[in-house]
């Protein structure tokens, strides 16, 4: 691979750094709470407001339907209100967002429905009020799933930024496609390949690791 392609390829891997860390901070902003609520607002549940519920789930489901690559180019036009651009990785953070909302609500959903249920009644058997027992029961409990969530996600996210690249949004993926695919520069798509196999797996990782770390239930080998 030619020295001139360096800058280039680190220039796309920084773009791709920043489109996956700015929709992946959106899209938990978004997507926690929406997932809080999700797992919440059932009948008889802590904030029981089923019809509401029942209207944020089909609208979930129907975001989570449309494929990503369909789903960045049918907002084209709300892409362009938002950023003034349908290109470039400032636009292709808007489709990432939006994709990754509905998704880490769902995953934030069923590590919140995965707590004990005992520990919510003694909460409540306490005086607890519903958001006290979601800030200091349900969310503690559930860190370790909403953070493994949040790292497949972010994981997803990566391959997200890819696609985009099909359609003028920078970085690694528009990298490959223009260099690799079109030019017939195969180094280049390899090199792109390794460099997002590398950001998964340390992703995984460092997921993985504050997991372990925020995991009430697992014994920690201090001593070791």
């Amino acid at each position: 691979m030619s020295a001139n392609l360096i800058p280039i390829l680190w220039d796309a891997t920084l773009q791709t750094l920043y489109m996956v860390a700015v929709s992946a901070i959106l899209g938990t902003l978004g997507g926690l709470p929406l997932g809080v609520f999700l797992a919440c607002s059932q009948r008889g549940e802590l904030l029981s407001a089923p019809w509401v519920n029942k209207l944020l789930g089909l609208v979930v489901n129907a975001t989570r339907s449309v494929p990503f690559i369909i789903l960045v180019v049918a907002i084209i036009p709300f892409t362009r209100a938002i950023v003034g651009t349908s290109i470039g990785t400032n636009a292709a953070i808007v489709p990432l967002t939006l994709a990754a909302i509905p998704f880490i609500a769902r995953l934030v959903e069923n590590a919140i429905r995965e707590v004990d249920a005992g520990l919510i009644e003694a909460a409540r058997a306490m005086g607890a009020t519903p958001l006290q027992i979601i800030r200091k029961v349900l969310i503690p409990e559930a860190l370790p799933g909403i953070t493994l969530g949040l790292t497949l996600a972010v994981v997803s996210l990566i391959g997200y930024s890819a696609m985009v690249g099909a359609v003028g949004g920078q970085g690694l993926g528009d990298l490959g496609i223009r260099y690799g695919y079109q030019r017939f520069m195969p180094e280049v798509m390899a090199a792109v390949v390794v460099i997002l196999i590398v950001m998964v797996q340390l992703v995984q990782s460092i997921g993985e690791w504050i997991a372990a770390r925020v995991d009430r239930r697992a014994p920690r080998n201090r001593g070791a």
